[in-house]
């Protein structure tokens, strides 16, 4: 994708994976990537930034004889969520508005 992603906007995207469900990095990252092109050393200092802003918190779970950190979207993040949806929601009716011409509905 030829379009730059703002750090607003992939804290929506993981934000909103992790509303659907808690995960651990890996799997976070691949659900991602479906989306943008991102790589796990990208993703992590997001998930530490959404875990200091107390948007996320953590817990680990083993398998197979190791630990896997798994991720946790908090009341705080999805307050976040849903103010980031609100925000995606103006800012492409406006983009709409302009690429497509008409009131971008």
């Amino acid at each position: 994708m030829i379009f730059q992603l703002g750090s607003a906007l992939l804290d929506a995207c993981v934000l909103a994976v992790l509303n659907r469900q808690d995960t651990y990095g890996y799997v976070l990252t691949q659900n991602v990537k479906e989306i943008v092109d991102i790589s796990e050393s990208t993703l992590y200092p997001v998930l530490r930034r959404l875990q200091k802003d107390n948007c996320l918190t953590t817990y680990d779970m083993a398998y197979q004889g190791r630990n896997r950190r798994y991720y946790a979207i908090t009341p705080e993040g999805r307050n976040r969520l849903n103010y980031y949806l609100n925000e995606w929601n103006v800012y492409k009716n406006n983009l709409d508005k302009i690429l497509f011409g008409g009131n971008g509905q």
